[in-house]
Order: C-alpha cells, then sequence, then structure tokens
C-alpha cells in the first residue's frame, strides 16, 4: 500500500510521539507499504518554523533528513494535484475544514491512489 502521511502524522512518526495512533504507528511500520511525504509538508514545517520557532523547533531541511533516514519517499507537487483541488468536495455533515496544506495533501493522495493518513483513520 502506498501510503500519504498529514504533517502532523509525519512529524509525530519521526519523533515516536505518543500522539501516533496505534493504527497509523502499525500501517507506518508494515515493511509492505511505502511511506511517502509530501513537499507540501515541508512548506507547512517551514513556515511554523520561521514564525514561531518555540513551538516548531525543526526545520524544513531538518525533517527532510529524518525523513530520508526513515526511508520516506518524497512526492513533488504537480499541475494535476492543485486542478484536483476544484473537485473536493465536503461531506453533507461534515465541517468546514480551510486549511490549504490539508486540502492539497487529500489532492496529492487522491491522484496518486494514495492512502492518506491523518489524526482521523
Amino acid at each position: 500500500m502506498r501510503i500519504l502521511l498529514d504533517t502532523h502524522i509525519l512529524l509525530w512518526a519521526l519523533s515516536n510521539d505518543a500522539k501516533l495512533p496505534e493504527k497509523a504507528r502499525e500501517l507506518i511500520a508494515n515493511e509492505e507499504n511505502e511511506i511517502y511525504y509530501s513537499v507540501i509538508s515541508l512548506l507547512e514545517v517551514e513556515i511554523k518554523h520561521l514564525a514561531h520557532p518555540d513551538i516548531m523547533p525543526v526545520s524544513a531541511e531538518e525533517i527532510s533528513g529524518y525523513c530520508e533516514q526513515s526511508g520516506y519517499k518524497q512526492i513533488t507537487i504537480k499541475e494535476n494535484h492543485v486542478f484536483t483541488m476544484k473537485e473536493l468536495k465536503r461531506g453533507k455533515n461534515t465541517p468546514p475544514h480551510k486549511d490549504p496544506f490539508d486540502r492539497m495533501l487529500i489532492c496529492q493522495a487522491d491522484v496518486e491512489k494514495m492512502v492518506f493518513i491523518t489524526h482521523v483513520l
């Protein structure tokens, strides 16, 4: 299975944080799965790191290095990922979610036929 990690899941996995849900931990640890992180996550980390280094103490460059050490694969941004955003639909009882980073990650996972892991599995 090809899995794309949401930014906070990526950070929790890299730091072995107790907040990482057990199901996500199992999927990530399964050697049959290919684990991906997005350049979008690096962008999100760097923006937060520059704005609030006390809250986000690691840079995108550091995260990229940790991902490489962990064997995670990188996915870049493609035009069709961006174009897919117009097709995102929200379920009838789903609250609005306006985070552009998450929306882009969802589009990438959809276009690339990946399972997207976020805190809600």
